[in-house]
């Protein structure tokens, strides 16, 4: 063999070695190493590493979150029928610092033996105590979560640092009759909440017309009340105005009464003061003067005389008998 081909193996001998020993680990994940078939303590993280080429090999471990399908889970109710889970999703992620132990006591696969494995074992523990009628549809929006604490339970203890975020269970798959009973008997059921629902729109709208004629006839009575309050304000108002006038009336008529009565007494007064003896005498004078009568002429006495015979006694009766003078 020549020189040339020694080296071009060796060259290529190490390309190889070198090839093998450098390795790559992705961001979210945590190395693990063996090396003849035994683990290794030792744990990458994330980015380029090398190892012992040929002799040593590693496994990636995923530490994010992630999803495990567990599919076409068999489960047998407490009445003897058989279902199916088509899927069942299993959230989970595991601590990096956790890594080492799970790996060493599950190995690198540990999601087949802790939640696989778990999960065939906590629905088959379900269904068969409960019926098909609870599985189905009674329970069934229970399963996810009761699934999920019984779950994080027992990895609590048996794999501490492996957390379970969420479990989503499908609809089971029944046999064929049952599964066209439970359709009729959905649509029965849910014909009766439309019928329920419906009646409660008719009720709600009878409801709301109702509330609506209250509201109507509140805004009728409160504006009649309105209405009847401005008529008694008004009355009211005009009742004060009449008052008023009458008062003013009553006042201005005091008031003439009070000054005629005052203007009367003051005259009457004036007339005491004036009636003196003197002064009755004085118009007594007067009076006299102003009904006497004077006659002129010669033949007054004859006159008299003549006259005598028929009014004697008339004259000497009559005041003006008295007052009667004649002169020549």
């Amino acid at each position: 063999m020549s020189l040339g081909a020694v080296a071009s193996l060796v060259l290529a001998i190490a390309g190889a070695a070198l090839f093998s020993s450098v390795h790559k680990i992705e961001e979210g994940h945590i190395g693990v190493y063996y090396r003849g078939g035994a683990l290794l303590t030792t744990t990458s993280s994330p980015g380029f590493h090398l190892m012992l080429p040929f002799i040593t090999t590693f496994r990636p471990v995923q530490t994010t979150l992630q999803t495990d399908e567990v599919k076409n889970v068999p489960c047998g109710t407490s009445g003897g029928v058989m279902i199916y889970f088509d899927r069942i999703e299993v959230v989970n992620f595991l601590i990096p610092s956790a890594v080492y132990g799970i790996v060493r006591n599950y190995t690198a696969d540990y999601d087949k033996a802790l939640i696989f494995n778990k999960v065939h074992h906590e629905l088959n523990q379900f269904c068969s105590v409960h019926t098909l009628q609870e599985v189905y549809i009674g329970l069934f929006d229970q399963i996810d979560e009761n699934l999920k604490l019984t779950l994080q339970e027992d990895l609590t203890t048996m794999a501490p640092g492996l957390i379970i975020q969420a479990v989503r269970v499908t609809k089971p798959n029944i046999p064929e009759s049952i599964r066209r009973n439970y359709e009729l008997m959905e649509s029965e059921r849910t014909k009766l909440l439309i019928a329920a629902q419906t009646q409660k729109v008719v009720e709600k709208e009878a409801e709301t017309e109702r509330k609506r004629a209250i509201i109507e006839a509140e805004k009728v009575a409160q504006v009649a009340e309105i209405k009847f309050g401005q008529r008694i304000m008004e009355k009211e108002t005009e009742k004060k105005i009449s008052e008023i006038e009458d008062g003013a009336f009553l006042a201005r008529q005091k008031a003439r009464a009070d000054a005629e009565f005052y203007a009367a007494q003051r005259t009457a007064d004036a007339n005491k003061l004036k009636l003196t003896p003197e002064f009755l005498q004085m118009m007594k004078f007067k009076a006299t003067a102003a009904n006497s009568k004077i006659y002129f002429g010669s033949e007054i006495p004859h006159m008299f005389l003549e006259s005598g015979h028929m009014g004697t006694s008339k004259r000497e009766n009559s005041p003006r008998s008295h007052t009667e003078q004649g002169c020549s």
